[in-house]
């Protein structure tokens, strides 16, 4: 299973970017579907959650307010719409499934660099 991650880049100060995670081969709305980020010389932590269904979404407070999560369960894609960047928002995002069953994947991350 491959989540295949895409949206990442180099953006201004208070710019945005979107992030999006899709797979092919997941059953995808049995999966819970998180993001996760890791800035340099840190540990991994948590940025967002959104249940299977969509109807219920979590956040970081670092990021709530500013970061919206959604997903498209036809599509098999997870996207983090990320607004009001700041220079502290810099790192590797990714996404992360995981079922009822304990199941998990984690995307192989992408970049977010925010930089004037």
């Amino acid at each position: 299973v491959e989540l295949v991650q895409s949206g990442g880049g180099l953006v201004q100060p208070g710019g945005s970017l979107r992030l999006s995670c899709v797979t092919s081969r997941l059953a995808f709305s049995y999966y819970e579907m998180n993001w996760y980020r890791q800035a340099p010389g840190k540990g991994r932590e948590f940025v967002a959650r959104i249940t299977t269904t969509g109807s219920t979404t979590d956040y970081a407070g670092s990021v709530k307010g500013r970061f919206t999560i959604s997903r498209d369960n036809a599509k098999k894609a997870v996207y983090l719409q990320m607004n009001s960047l700041r220079p502290e928002d810099t790192a590797m995002y990714y996404c992360y499934a995981k079922n009822s069953h304990g199941v998990d994947y984690w995307g192989g991350g992408t970049l977010v660099t925010v930089s004037s």
